[in-house]
């Protein structure tokens, strides 16, 4: 593939982005240095408001993975990618309305708070180490992802370019704490958005207009957007996208520190609720603007298809490479592409790193010295940025061992984040379950979702389940890229076209039903949890909507669980006597002469003590 150089203008694009971001974070670090607590580093002082965390959000998730992969997608199989309209719905009604309350009324700062609140410390740390792992390993692929894009439009060193992603991140990361994030994730959210719609207008022009697009789409069945086929095994249909991507993204959402963590940041609930809601009209303009640019990208290649004929060599190159070819004679625009490109990385990175120094800060460091000074736990708070900002950056070469950036992305965010919201379900919803059968839970959910995605890697599905649409290379000119005779397949257990052929969207809701089924089980068989040991701020009560008529089924339902005390309501309302309690017990433990006088409730303030904290300091 001849590669095709940058212009001067394309550098100076390119570079104002790293220079605008790094200059954010200097910024914060400037404004926010009176301020120097751990609360102001990793939450913002709590004083967000719902605008900037709403783009924040937005950006990080929609990050390169998306401005590089689904175009790709399309092109190759066609505008049912258009279907996660329906995912991110749900998605963000389900985050607003059943997991933010809890974790925003229980006034935690890491997610992983609520699971020694409601079960114990053993189960907050394990599901900590695996988020951690988690988010290093989902990293590499956002860092990888806009360096090749980088390396084929400009021929720029591949792993320079992902040390200078890296190195950016970690300093504007380091130096303005959440704050910088946010606001430098709202910037980088305007850049994709401008970078987008270049390549609409100018890929339209080019297709001679928008008409031609959906004609040309049309006749190559691009269009076909709703395949019913129920079929569990096929990549992309109406089931495996509106039902597998739900629980692939209500993990990525619903109980991710990263998003909870900006959420948690708002002013008040209503500002979290509406960044959430603001977020989702920004996901769905990424959404038709990824759509409508692999569209646009089957309408130029349609004759020629880069990818089948050598031009390239990996589908994750077509969207650099097209824009190179309809931008060559207008220097700049390729650079505004490209750094449409890394804004999606860099903001997700940033908060990537934010978020595991916030619950290594809190669930480890804390734990240990409960003690600290605000002046040194800031300190400790920008040293853990530097260094999962280097660990992150490092895992970006097996990110390149991961094949397409889309399906690897969301392969690890369903091997991982689909236990992980059967974990935090099982806390949330169900009062019985014990902390015996939340750990057993995670433990079954990891163990089936990483067998399905491993056997899936080793005995990838057959073609007939991913096989792309028809691409063609009638009007290509003769190459010298001589195509390798296909390799004979190795012989395939039978559970390979079957178990490890599962569309990689539903290794989410594996893990998931596999946790919740396990940990349901194992508490029955263990000893149930008795709700009246349960604060009512940690459950939410969703039995509510299905037994509206009958306040006796209602109450069978909870569990034993308090939610009809009049002082709940109260504490629903503001929540602040709970806060204080939660937090000042999660950072100082509780001393057992102190046990015996924690009242269950203080008239006075009408406000409930965490009693639930009584039984974590006997396990």
């Amino acid at each position: 593939m001849e590669v095709k150089n940058f212009a001067v203008w394309d550098y100076v694009v390119f570079a104002a982005l790293f220079v605008i971001s790094s200059g954010i974070g200097v910024f914060f670090a400037i404004k926010e240095r009176k301020k120097a607590t751990s609360r102001e580093f990793l939450v913002g002082g709590r004083q967000m408001s719902f605008g900037p965390v709403a783009l924040s959000l937005t950006a990080s998730f929609m990050s390169a993975v998306t401005v590089l992969g689904a175009p790709s997608e399309v092109y190759r199989f066609g505008a049912s990618f258009l279907l996660f309209f329906i995912s991110y719905t749900f998605v963000i009604i389900l985050t607003a309305e059943l997991f933010l309350p809890v974790f925003y009324r229980s006034g935690i700062t890491s997610t992983y708070e609520y699971l020694q609140l409601r079960f114990n410390k053993p189960v907050r740390y394990a599901a900590t180490v695996i988020y951690i792992v988690q988010t290093i390993l989902y990293t590499g692929v956002v860092v990888y992802a806009p360096a090749l894009a980088l390396n084929q439009v400009t021929g720029f060193d591949l792993w320079g370019s992902v040390f200078a992603t890296g190195i950016v991140c970690t300093f504007y990361c380091t130096l303005g704490g959440l704050k910088a994030v946010v606001w430098t994730d709202a910037f980088q959210m305007v850049v994709m958005i401008v970078g987008f719609l270049t390549v609409l207008i100018q890929g339209s022009a080019h297709a001679g207009g928008l008409h031609n697009v959906i004609e040309h789409s049309t006749n190559g069945s691009r269009l076909n957007i709703f395949d019913f086929d129920v079929d569990p095994l096929r990549r992309h249909t109406f089931w495996t996208i509106s039902v597998g991507g739900t629980f692939t993204w209500l993990g990525i959402y619903g109980v991710n520190q990263s998003t909870i963590q900006r959420c948690i940041s708002c002013k008040t609930e209503k500002h979290a609720k509406l960044a959430l809601y603001f977020n989702l009209l920004g996901l769905w303009i990424i959404l038709v603007c990824a759509v409508f640019s692999g569209l646009i990208m089957y309408s130029h290649f349609k004759d020629c298809d880069p990818w089948t004929s050598g031009i390239i060599s990996a589908p994750d190159q077509l969207m650099p490479y097209f824009v190179m070819e309809i931008f060559f004679t207008m220097p700049g625009l390729p650079g505004l592409f490209v750094a449409c490109a890394f804004s999606g990385t860099l903001s997700t990175v940033a908060a990537s790193i934010n978020a595991l120094a916030t619950v290594t800060f809190e669930d480890f460091v804390k734990s240990c010295f409960p003690r600290l000074s605000d002046k040194l736990s800031t300190w400790i708070s920008k040293g853990l940025c530097l260094l999962f900002g280097v660990m992150c950056t490092s895992m970006a070469v097996a990110a390149s061992l991961m094949g397409g950036v889309v399906q690897a992305a969301l392969s690890i965010h369903g091997m991982c984040g689909g236990p992980m919201l059967g974990l935090f379900s099982l806390g949330i919803l169900f009062p019985f379950v014990n902390w015996k059968g939340a750990l057993g839970g995670l433990l079954t959910g990891i163990t089936l979702s990483f067998w399905v995605a491993i056997g899936a890697f080793i005995y990838p599905a057959p073609d007939s389940k991913t096989w792309p649409l028809p691409l063609s290379t009638d009007q290509c000119v003769p190459s010298n890229v001589t195509l390798s005779p296909p390799t004979e397949l190795s012989s395939r257990p039978a559970i390979a076209d079957t178990w490890y052929s599962l569309s990689y969207l539903y290794y989410s809701a594996v893990g998931c039903l596999g946790c919740i089924a396990a940990g349901i089980i194992i508490s029955f068989i263990t000893g149930y949890q008795s709700g009246k040991d349960i604060q009512p701020l940690l459950i939410r009560p969703v039995c509510n909507l299905f037994c509206f008529w009958s306040k006796k089924y209602k109450r069978l339902c909870w569990c034993g669980v308090q939610h009809d005390s009049g002082t709940e309501q109260e504490n629903l309302e503001n929540g602040s006597s709970w806060k204080q309690e939660a937090e000042s017990v999660l950072q100082n433990g509780l001393r057992q002469e102190d046990l015996v006088n924690i009242p269950g409730h203080d008239p006075k303030d009408k406000s409930y003590n965490n009693m639930a904290l009584e039984k974590i300091t006997h396990f």
